[in-house]
């Protein structure tokens, strides 16, 4: 089936769309959430006011828009390395490589979702956690999909339940994640993923056959 292109208007929405989400993101990276007034975004990203009214309705729209872009984005970059293999110890271990990659490209969007979501008390926030935990649940679910692969082929032993392992190891990239996000020089993240596998590994890898 051929794929319709877009039209030079439909470009120039998309364009405009994205000039105004990185020109938020910056300035919220540097002021706040609450310290940013639309007019701001507005002039930060040369357009009129009534320009970014146009793509969303308030403020609260438009940081939901920019986190959940992030979201998709983080989701289908997690997604696209874990399917480019089926052996399941090659998946995690690119799992666990492309996490730290768009975790560390991204560390302004990450320091500020958590910023807000430590200290907001805003509305938005209750339904874009809510959006936020299915992603994570969702590919959590994949995850869980690997370990079960592993201990059905014998390469995994079967020391617990494999969403138990999914989570095990989800929150261990998230653990070294914030630690770098913390402090990058004294805790880097590691190039080698099985420096955060092995934590798992050491007990879970069955010895190869003869």
């Amino acid at each position: 089936m051929q794929v319709q292109e877009l039209t030079r208007r439909e470009r120039e929405r998309i364009r405009q769309r994205q000039e105004i989400l990185q020109a938020a993101l910056k300035l919220f990276s540097e002021k706040g959430y609450h310290n940013v007034s639309m007019h701001e975004i507005a002039a930060s990203a040369e357009f009129a006011i009534g320009t970014l009214y146009k793509f969303f309705s308030n403020k609260e729209d438009l940081y939901k828009a920019l986190i959940m872009e992030q979201s998709d984005r983080f989701h289908s970059a997690l997604t696209a390395a874990i399917e480019s293999t089926q052996d399941p110890v090659e998946q995690l271990r690119r799992y666990v490589q492309t996490k730290g990659e768009i975790f560390r490209s991204n560390a302004s969007v990450i320091r500020l979702y958590f910023a807000e979501t430590r200290g907001a008390s805003f509305n938005l926030m209750a339904g874009l956690d809510q959006d936020i935990r299915r992603r994570r649940e969702a590919f959590l679910m994949k995850l869980t999909a690997i370990f079960a692969k592993g201990i059905a082929m014998r390469r995994f032993s079967p020391i617990t339940e494999p969403y138990i392992l999914a989570v095990s190891l989800d929150s261990l990239c998230n653990g070294f994640l914030f630690l770098w996000l913390e402090s990058p020089d004294r805790f880097p993240y590691p190039e080698n993923p099985d420096d955060i596998l092995n934590i798992l590994f050491m007990g879970l890898l069955r010895e190869q056959p003869d």
